[in-house]
């Protein structure tokens, strides 16, 4: 993550606008402001793409569920939403329009900074774990090809994985007998393909026990640490 990434903040409050933009300042950011739907347009075509935008919910004009529907669509920039919009419906819409998160007002400065970081974490192409991972694992029987993203048996058949399911067990097979958190399996994988809750590591943990482990009511492979996150317990062999 670049210590000068740049966040295109969307506020039409210029007193909130002026607040986060000095704050993403003092923290190294490289912050841009925009008080409507136009103006972030006039910003992506004269400044280019930023790497994150931070975007209010009630704007003058187009609102922000329409433009995260709208930057969803052309393009992969992380979005953070950060409303005084505060109704559960409107923070799954948004995360179902492809928000990254959602932060309410009023916001924690150094939650606000936290969440930005952990959204550019997953973003960076070079973060996740499974890419540094070359060739065949072997562990439990089991032989992870990273070229085909196969899974084989002893035997040589596969068994077919959904590609969060692959993307997790890579980073858990690049960091055997290491407990990995919740948050580092998200910042490790392709963070935004999953949905923005916890629960997401939980319930593909839950489908990849299911298809690998003898007794997924008992795992031996994929271990849980209470309050920790999982750890893969097998010897993991490179080839």
């Amino acid at each position: 993550m670049s210590e000068r990434a740049a966040i295109l903040i969307v506020e039409d409050d210029r007193e909130i606008g002026a607040l986060v933009g000095e704050l993403l300042q003092r923290e190294g950011f490289a912050p841009r402001l925009a008080r409507s739907g136009k103006e972030l347009d006039a910003s992506l075509a004269r400044d280019g793409k930023p790497d994150l935008v931070v975007l209010d919910l009630m704007l003058p004009g187009e609102d922000g569920l329409s433009i995260c529907r709208r930057l969803r669509a052309s393009g992969g920039i992380p979005i953070l939403i950060l409303t005084a919009k505060r109704d559960d419906i409107d923070r799954i819409i948004g995360l179902e329009l492809g928000a990254d998160d959602y932060l309410g007002k009023p916001f924690n400065p150094r939650e606000l900074l936290a969440r930005i970081r952990a959204i550019l974490r997953r973003a960076a192409p070079a973060a996740t774990a499974q890419e540094q991972v070359e060739g065949r694992l072997h562990f439990a029987g089991y032989t992870l090809e990273r070229a085909s993203r196969r899974l084989l048996r002893q035997d040589g058949s596969e068994i077919e994985l959904m590609t969060a399911e692959y993307e997790l067990l890579a980073v858990l097979l690049a960091h055997p007998q290491r407990v990995l958190s919740r948050d580092q399996l998200l910042d490790w994988t392709k963070g935004r393909s999953w949905e923005a809750f916890d629960r997401s590591i939980d319930v593909a943990i839950s489908r990849l026990r299911r298809k690998i482990e003898p007794n997924p009511e008992q795992p031996t492979l994929i271990k849980t640490v209470r309050n920790g996150g999982y750890f893969m317990a097998a010897t993991v062999e490179r080839e």
